[in-house]
């Protein structure tokens, strides 16, 4: 056992001796409830009208300094901390010694009055503190070694491991959870006013689509029958139009078994809406616009992101695929085959993989020789049909292209929509294309959904889609650069 180890195991056993001193003292170190009537920022934001009055708060010890018959000490809200000034002639001999039992990580309540402090600290003179909580294990604090200062919880993934350890000793991570929490309430917002009607569609689905994805599995025993987690609600959302409604979203945990990078979680969360009669080109004006009127309700349309400005105020660009890909490349890629498009990545000095097709070439070359550049907000549109099975295809008359945008800002992805493909003859016919990559080895090529099928044979109005990834919209939103870092539980290996 190491002397860390040693010495936790230590501190472990010391507080437990507390508990139980406190315990045979009469104070209950667990009691049921309490009731506190002002956070530590509103004391300091309304410290005029509240000097000398009584407050009472809840929080926890972050800092304690004893000095005989009386001490100072840190208490954390959930809106920051404040000082509390604890004498034994204030509080009476019984709170004092329970009070001189406790640690940094405890949790008290303290009712006192307001004061300043001859240094000028707004700060509560306590009358009386009350055990809430006994810690048990210790917080991680700065420590000091060979003169040097250093925070034993800076690193990220004991952070992500311990997420409840990073908010507390890490306090200014909450307000990137608050800035999630209201990004997702203004996109629910923008939608409801808009006439949209909130739907819950499944997770767990009998096949899944939607997206170019592998699922994860798992097995129903009641029904005997292999069941997979969503990797997007998009076919079920459908459906509701084809039902009658004309104006659908649903804010949802979508799940797929891949890859995990800086942008990428195997759990993590969309927004997907649906309207009935209106395009592509609709669909770009208003995800413009959403993302506009989040961005306003928080810190406005100038966004520093991984240190870039990004100007969310001007119109978005609108870049054709194989314009983009031809100025990358020096070669136009209408009607180019595999081989070419092989050739052409080898040129770059890309990596290909064993077996792939036409579609997982084009997005090879998008992601490495395109999208890196693409900083400013950017539409890039008109896909080829090859790698768009649920889109509708092109009015121009191409019969290579389909109505498709992708939303990119700072190299990411944020949006991916369609004009929908709503002939049911054309759609049987891209999942049967489909069905031929995948068993060509494409895994991740779309699945055959007859119930789908069956639902748009009954008549799909035009309709444009739009799937939009929260969690990156949130790193945007609030300069992060992980998708870890607006997560609160990401997922982890386990140790």
């Amino acid at each position: 056992m190491s002397d860390e180890q040693k010495s936790l195991k230590q501190i472990i056993a010391f507080r437990k001796e507390k508990l139980a001193d406190l315990r045979t003292a009469g104070v209950d170190p667990y009691p049921h409830s309490f009731s506190a009537d002002h956070y530590s920022d509103q004391i300091k934001a309304e410290y005029s009208e509240l000097e000398g009055q009584d407050v009472t708060i809840a929080g926890r010890i972050m800092s304690l300094r004893k000095m005989g018959k009386a001490a100072f000490t840190h208490v954390q809200d959930q809106t920051g901390q404040i000082q509390c000034y604890v004498r034994r002639d204030e509080v009476g001999p019984d709170q004092y010694t329970a009070f001189k039992k406790l640690d940094i990580g405890d949790i008290i309540g303290v009712t006192g009055y307001v004061f300043t402090t001859r240094m000028g600290e707004i700060s509560i003179h306590a009358k009386a503190v009350t055990v809430l909580a006994k810690s048990i294990r210790p917080l991680p604090i700065v420590k000091e070694k060979d003169g040097e200062t250093f925070d034993a919880f800076e690193d990220k993934e004991l952070r992500y491991r311990h997420r409840h350890l990073d908010l507390v000793v890490n306090p200014e991570i909450k307000e990137v959870f608050v800035k999630r929490g209201k990004i997702i309430r203004e996109m629910r917002n923008y939608l409801d006013d808009r006439g949209f009607l909130e739907a819950e569609t499944p997770i767990l689905q009998p096949l899944y689509g939607g997206a170019f994805a592998k699922p994860f599995v798992t097995h129903h025993n009641a029904l005997d029958q292999k069941l997979y987690l969503r990797i997007a609600d998009e076919l079920y959302l459908k459906r509701l139009i084809v039902g009658g409604f004309d104006k659908v979203y649903e804010i949802a945990k979508d799940f797929r078994n891949e890859g995990m990078d800086r942008s990428h979680n195997p759990e993590f969360t969309m927004l997907e809406f649906y309207q009935a009669y209106v395009d592509y080109e609709y669909q770009m004006d208003q995800v413009e616009d959403l993302i506009r009127s989040v961005a306003r309700q928080l810190d406005g349309l100038q966004v520093e992101w991984n240190g870039l400005a990004i100007d969310l105020e001007k119109p978005f660009s609108r870049r054709p695929i194989l314009e983009l890909l031809r100025e990358a490349t020096g070669h136009d890629l209408n009607n180019t085959n595999t081989e070419e498009l092989a050739r052409i990545a080898r040129s770059f000095d890309l990596t290909l993989p064993e077996q792939t097709n036409y579609g997982q070439l084009l997005d090879l070359l998008m992601k490495e020789l395109v999208e890196p550049n693409l900083i400013q907000p950017t539409f890039v549109i008109d896909y080829p049909k090859a790698i768009s099975p649920l889109a509708k295809m092109h009015r121009s008359g191409d019969p290579e292209l389909v109505e498709r945008f992708e939303l990119f800002i700072g190299g990411l992805e944020f949006a991916n929509a369609f004009t929908e493909l709503n002939d049911p003859l054309d759609q049987r016919q891209r999942f049967e294309d489909q069905a031929r990559l995948r068993s060509g080895g494409d895994e991740e090529a779309q699945t055959m959904d007859e119930n789908f099928l069956e639902a748009v044979e009954c008549g799909m109005p035009p309709t444009g889609g739009v799937g939009l990834g929260v969690d990156r919209l949130v790193m945007l939103l609030t300069d992060q650069h992980s998708i870890r870092d607006v997560i609160l539980f990401p997922a982890m290996r386990n140790k």
